[in-house]
C-alpha cells in the first residue's frame, strides 16, 4: 500500500481565527438552538440515535473528522500514515488538544478508548469497523500506532465519527461516561435537563480554533411545527429540522434562511429474517416487489428525496433501477408469496419511532397501504425514540422502518450489519458467505476501480437476498434567522459547521 500522509493543520482552523477577529462578539452572546428530538444517552461509544449524535458532535472529538464535502481532516490527530505495507497507521495527536476539565488528551487516552470500543462487553456501536486493530502502541504522549491484521483501505473513514470519540482514561476508570461528558470538543455540557434543555458553554482551550460566540442555549420542543414558530418568534436563531414539509414552509417567512444538502443516511424497511415467516426468500422479494419506493418517497417526504439502493455514497451509488425488483410489480409479488406458501398474504407488524425521524409513522402509512394490496396486512406500532431504540437494538420485530446513518465508503457503512463478526449482525439477522466475502474483500482492496466493482456486486446480491428493502435517501435540514452566518450544511448531517457561525451584534 502507498503511503498516505496528511500534513499540518486545516486552513478552515485560520480562516475560524480571522472570523472571530472580525465578528467582535458581545459578551455572553450566545445561539439559541432548537430541535425535536433530545439526545437517549450521553456515551459516544454506544449510542446510535441521530439526535444524540448531533449532540455529542459538538461536545467530543474523534482523530479525524469528514469536512462538509467528506474530505478527511484533522481533529485530535494533526497527522497521520499509513505503512508501505498497509500494517501499521500511525497517529501524530495535536499537542494543544486539551479535555474540558484541563488535562492534556495523550495517547494513553486514545489506547483506552479503542481498547474499550473494541471490548464486546461495552457494546459500541461502530465496534466492527476497527476489529482489524490487533495492537496499540503508544511510543509518547503524541504518538499513537494502530497495529492491523490486513490492509484496511476504509479505516481512517471508520474513524471519522463520534462513535469512535477519544474520551478519558480517566473517565473510562470511573464508569462516568453515561453520566458525565469530559470530551475534548468545541462546547463544553454545562447544565441539561432531558427532554427539555441544555446550556453548552465554549471550550476556550479548544485546539480546533475559536468559537465567535459564548455558547448555545438548546431548547426541545414538542415537534416541528414548534421548531419554525420559536423561529418565527425570535425564540431560536437556528433549529435542525427534520420534517420535509416543515421545511418547505421555511422559504416563505421573512427573515428566515432554509439550509438544505443531500444526505448519506437512508430510509429502509428493516425485515428480521430470524422470525417466521420473514426467513423466506421468496417471501422477502415479494414485499420488495409490492413497494413502490418513489410512491412512498412522494407521500411521505414530498418527494424531497431520491430513491436508492444500499449505497448511498456519491462515490459508490449508482442508478438502482438495475437492483432486483426495484419497479414495482404486484404480479410477481403475488407469485412469489404463493412461492413462499403464503398465497393469500400474511400479517406482521412493523414499528417505528416518533420524531426519529418525524415522517416515520407516514412511511409506516404508506407501506400498509402497498403491501395490502398483495394481501399483505402490516399493523403499525409507534414507539417513543428510547423505547425504539432498545427493541431495535435486540432485533425485537418483525419489520421496523429506520433511518439509519450513512457513510462515505461501504465497508464501514455496513461491515457491523453484513459480516459474520459485525456487532450488529445480530440486528440485521440474515448473513451468507458471499456477503461476508465481499465485505471484507473490500475492506482489503486499495485500488479504487477494483473496489468500486466489489461493492456493485455486494448491493446487488444484497438487494437480491432482500433481507431489507431500501427506499430512498431524503436531505439534512436546518433554519436559521438573519442573526447567523457562516453555517454550511454536511452530507453527513452534522451540526459542526456551528462552530464556524457568527451572530450579528
Amino acid at each position: 500500500m502507498k503511503s498516505i500522509t496528511h500534513t499540518a493543520k486545516t486552513t478552515a482552523r485560520a480562516l475560524a481565527l480571522v472570523s472571530t477577529a472580525l465578528a467582535a462578539p458581545l459578551s455572553a452572546q450566545t445561539l439559541d438552538l432548537a430541535w425535536s428530538q433530545d439526545a437517549t444517552g450521553l456515551d459516544p461509544h454506544t449510542q446510535p440515535g441521530f439526535a444524540t449524535i448531533r449532540l455529542l458532535e459538538l461536545l467530543y472529538e474523534p482523530l479525524v473528522r469528514l469536512d462538509e464535502g467528506l474530505e478527511l481532516q484533522p481533529a485530535l490527530a494533526e497527522s497521520w500514515s499509513f505503512s508501505d505495507d498497509g500494517l501499521q497507521l500511525t497517529f501524530q495527536l495535536d499537542a494543544d488538544a486539551m479535555f474540558h476539565d484541563g488535562t492534556p488528551v495523550t495517547s494513553a487516552d486514545v489506547r483506552a478508548s479503542f481498547d474499550r470500543i473494541l471490548n464486546e462487553e461495552t457494546g459500541a456501536i461502530a465496534r466492527a469497523n476497527y476489529t482489524s486493530i490487533v495492537n496499540i502502541e503508544t511510543p509518547d504522549d503524541h504518538t499513537v500506532i494502530f497495529e492491523l491484521d490486513a490492509p484496511n483501505a476504509p479505516l481512517l473513514n471508520g474513524l471519522a465519527s463520534v462513535n469512535a470519540a477519544v474520551v478519558p482514561a480517566s473517565a473510562i476508570e470511573a464508569g462516568t461516561l453515561d453520566t458525565e461528558v469530559i470530551g475534548s470538543g468545541p462546547f463544553t455540557l454545562d447544565a441539561r435537563t432531558p427532554n427539555a434543555s441544555a446550556t453548552l458553554g465554549a471550550f476556550e482551550d479548544w485546539a480546533g480554533g475559536d468559537v465567535a460566540y459564548d455558547g448555545i442555549n438548546i431548547s426541545v420542543l414538542p415537534d416541528e411545527t414548534a421548531l419554525l414558530a420559536a423561529l418565527r418568534a425570535g425564540q431560536a436563531d437556528f433549529a435542525l429540522i427534520n420534517d420535509p414539509l416543515v421545511a418547505t414552509l421555511v422559504p416563505d417567512s421573512p427573515g428566515l434562511q432554509l439550509n438544505a444538502a443531500p444526505t448519506l443516511s437512508y430510509y429502509v424497511l428493516q425485515l428480521n429474517a430470524s422470525r417466521e415467516p420473514m426467513g423466506e426468500l421468496a417471501l422477502r422479494q415479494a414485499i420488495g416487489c409490492a413497494i413502490d419506493r418513489q410512491d412512498v418517497l412522494d407521500a411521505a417526504l414530498l418527494g424531497e428525496g431520491e430513491v436508492t439502493g444500499p449505497l448511498t455514497s456519491p462515490a459508490y451509488r449508482s442508478d438502482p433501477s438495475g437492483l432486483f425488483c426495484y419497479e414495482q410489480d404486484q404480479d410477481r409479488a403475488r407469485e412469489l408469496l404463493a412461492e413462499a406458501g403464503h398465497p393469500d398474504g400474511f400479517t406482521a407488524t412493523v414499528i417505528a419511532a416518533n420524531g426519529e425521524p418525524p415522517t416515520a409513522s407516514a412511511v409506516a402509512q404508506v407501506l400498509q397501504s402497498q403491501l395490502s394490496e398483495v394481501g399483505i396486512t402490516l399493523e403499525i406500532e409507534m414507539l417513543e425514540l428510547s423505547v425504539y431504540i432498545d427493541r431495535w437494538l435486540a432485533a425485537d420485530f418483525d419489520m421496523a422502518v429506520a433511518l439509519n446513518g450513512g457513510r462515505v465508503d461501504p465497508y464501514t457503512m455496513y461491515n457491523r450489519y453484513w459480516t459474520r463478526d459485525g456487532n450488529l449482525q445480530g440486528v440485521a439477522n440474515y448473513i451468507d458467505d458471499t456477503l461476508d466475502s465481499l465485505m471484507n474483500e473490500g475492506r482489503a482492496e486499495t485500488d479504487e476501480a477494483a473496489r468500486a466493482e466489489i461493492f456493485a456486486n455486494f448491493e446487488s446480491h444484497l438487494a437480491e437476498m432482500s433481507p431489507w428493502i431500501w427506499l430512498f435517501t431524503g436531505n439534512t435540514y436546518t433554519a436559521q434567522t438573519e442573526a447567523v452566518s457562516g453555517f454550511t450544511s454536511s452530507p453527513t448531517g452534522t451540526l459542526f459547521g456551528l462552530t464556524n457561525v457568527t451572530l450579528a451584534e
